[in-house]
Order: structure tokens, then C-alpha cells, then sequence
């Protein structure tokens, strides 16, 4: 079982930055990809950012230019750089693992954007 354990949340205003990390409980190169997903309020989880084991990354448009996802293997963590944040940024962000058996899910952390 690999557990996923997140913190960087919290409040800022637009235009504001937060970084999320994700500390894993085994290393994060066992994993086939890992990746940040978001749930606002009445919507749908949605994927912000991932990262393959060979260090690929991926964004929607949504996020593209303004979240950087990245890691540090020594500290089997990952992160989520967040800039130019904007009110519908807010929601409760899921750091997200995957490797051949399963999937994994940390408990999620808030953001919130708001003047």
C-alpha cells in the first residue's frame, strides 16, 4: 500500500502563488506516473498536471503556463508550483500515484483563491 500525503494548501489572492507537495511513502520512480488532480464544488475531479517515471510532463490548457508539477526523488516527493493563481483555481487538489497494480490517492489539500 503507498501512501500519499499532501500539504501546501491554503488561501491567497489572485495573481498569488502556492506550492503543493506530496510526499510519498515509497519511491516515487516505482511509479509508473504520478500526477495532481483538482475537485471544485459541485464538479468533477479534474487532472492539472502529471509526471511519467522518465520525467515527462503534462498540463491542460487550463493550467498550461502557470502550474509547473516537478520532484525530488531523494525525498520521494512530489510537487505542484502554482502561479498567477485566478478564483477558479480554487478547489481541493488529490496528489495522485500509479504503478502496474493500483492507484493511489492522497487525503487532498484546499486552495482557495479569493480577494
Amino acid at each position: 500500500q503507498v501512501q500519499l500525503v499532501e500539504s501546501g494548501g491554503g488561501s491567497v489572492q489572485p495573481g498569488g502563488s502556492l506550492r503543493l507537495s506530496c510526499a510519498a511513502s515509497t519511491s516515487i520512480f516505482s511509479m509508473n506516473y504520478m500526477g495532481w488532480y483538482r475537485q471544485a464544488p459541485g464538479k468533477e475531479r479534474e487532472l492539472v498536471a502529471t509526471i511519467t517515471s522518465g520525467g515527462t510532463t503534462g498540463y491542460p490548457a487550463s493550467v498550461k503556463g502557470r502550474f509547473t508539477i516537478s520532484r525530488d526523488s531523494a525525498k520521494s516527493t512530489v510537487y505542484l508550483q502554482m502561479n498567477s493563481l485566478k478564483p477558479e483555481d480554487t478547489a481541493v487538489y488529490y496528489c495522485n500515484a500509479n504503478n502496474v497494480v493500483a492507484s493511489y490517492w492522497g487525503q487532498g489539500t484546499q486552495v482557495t483563491v479569493s480577494s
